[in-house]
């Protein structure tokens, strides 16, 4: 069996939405109208933190799909100015997310619990607030939302293998230099952070045997396995990783921007950017490569995220151990291809309603064991009932 990407193709009902004329689609996806719509015919269930779960439409997988948004639409009508990352959210909303997260991961190993039958995956792509609507690669929801997906593996074997240079696959072309020149201070600056759940994992061996991915990123195990998600501290030591993560590539980009820049204002680890980042050959010298061709090459300028946008994961890796990792976030990618899935969406209503009723069984079911926790209360839609 060779390994590399796989581009699998899935099928969905179109959605009966009119993008008004002169718009283009992701501004409509994101006005408080389609999100509205999102709940109305495709919500499970919400709570008084204005958190929503709801079917994937437009999903990428039919054998279990489904998100968590924080619904802010009817709240913050700017798109630019709705939370789009953890470290935005207010505790009480974060404590009520972590228990949604953990149940729900939960329910996906108890459903699958073979890890060569299923890959199992769960985490957030960055929709960074100032990032224009209108540029190539924005999200069609402009809000924090975490997916939770489960792929069949023989699906996996059976599709064909896609090119490895898609440019989804990678992180707009700032990969190369990461490998070459910053991997080891990365390493180096994470290692500052105080983890007792979250262990290291070395080298590639969390790395998915059918797809080869995820390729290089640092890891780490979550010793105790699902039980750890009962524990808060996994959270806190998740919240760090993605803060660790922000300061570095805060500090990078600070780097590219303006040279010999100091420690980004309201760093969370300032003492060890300073002592870690701001005196490494290697890193200053890769923020001086992506700065030479920014001013060189228009494009390649223009695609900057100048904000560090990331996806981070929980996933089953082969021997069933649960691993987080984190990665830059390249153009226009999905969260799937950070583990070298590639998703065909094609539309297809009568293949989609041969698999529909086994999904929203299973939906159906998560949504019980969450309203049981006192976690929200259910919506009614034209395709299940309370």
């Amino acid at each position: 069996m060779p390994t590399g990407p796989r581009e699998i193709n899935t099928p969905f009902r179109p959605i009966p939405l009119e993008v008004p004329e002169g718009m283009k689609p992701n501004e409509f996806f994101n006005s408080p109208e389609n999100l509205a719509d999102l709940a109305d015919n495709n919500g499970l269930l919400t709570n008084d933190e204005d958190l929503l779960l709801y079917r994937k439409a437009l999903g990428h997988s039919n054998e279990f799909d489904c998100s968590i948004i924080y619904n802010t639409s009817q709240k913050i009508l700017n798109p630019l100015g709705r939370p789009v990352r953890r470290t935005q959210v207010p505790d009480n909303v974060k404590n009520v997310w972590n228990r949604m997260n953990q149940i729900i991961i939960g329910f996906m190993l108890e459903q699958y619990p073979d890890p060569a039958k299923h890959l199992i995956l769960a985490g957030e792509a960055s929709l960074d607030s100032t990032w224009p609507i209108t540029s190539p690669g924005v999200p069609s929801i402009r809000m924090l939302h975490n997916h939770f997906i489960v792929f069949d593996k023989q699906q996996l074997k059976d599709a064909k293998l896609t090119d490895a240079n898609n440019p989804n696959l990678t992180d707009g072309g700032q990969h190369s230099v990461f490998a070459a020149y910053m991997k080891d201070v990365y390493v180096e600056f994470l290692s500052s952070l105080d983890l007792e759940i979250l262990k290291p994992v070395v080298g590639e061996s969390s790395s998915l045997s059918l797809t080869g991915y995820p390729q290089g990123l640092t890891s780490w195990e979550i010793q105790g396995g699902i039980e750890s998600l009962k524990n808060i501290g996994f959270w806190h030591e998740y919240d760090q990783i993605l803060k660790g993560f922000l300061d570095f590539y805060r500090t990078f980009f600070a780097q590219v921007s303006s040279r010999n820049s100091g420690v980004p204002k309201n760093a969370y680890f300032a003492k060890e950017i300073e002592k870690t980042l701001l005196f490494n050959n290697d890193f200053l010298s890769a923020a001086k490569q992506v700065r030479d061709k920014c001013l060189s090459d228009a494009k390649y300028a223009s695609d900057i995220r100048w904000q560090p946008a990331f996806k981070q994961l929980i996933y089953r890796d082969d021997q069933g151990r649960l691993i987080v990792t984190i990665s830059q976030n390249s153009i226009g990618n999905a969260i799937t291809e950070l583990l070298g899935v590639v998703v065909k969406r094609v539309p297809d209503a009568e293949a989609y309603e041969q698999a529909e009723p086994a999904l929203i069984e299973k939906l159906l079911k998560v949504r019980s064991r969450l309203i049981e926790a006192d976690l929200g209360h259910s919506i009614e839609t034209k395709y299940w009932d309370k």
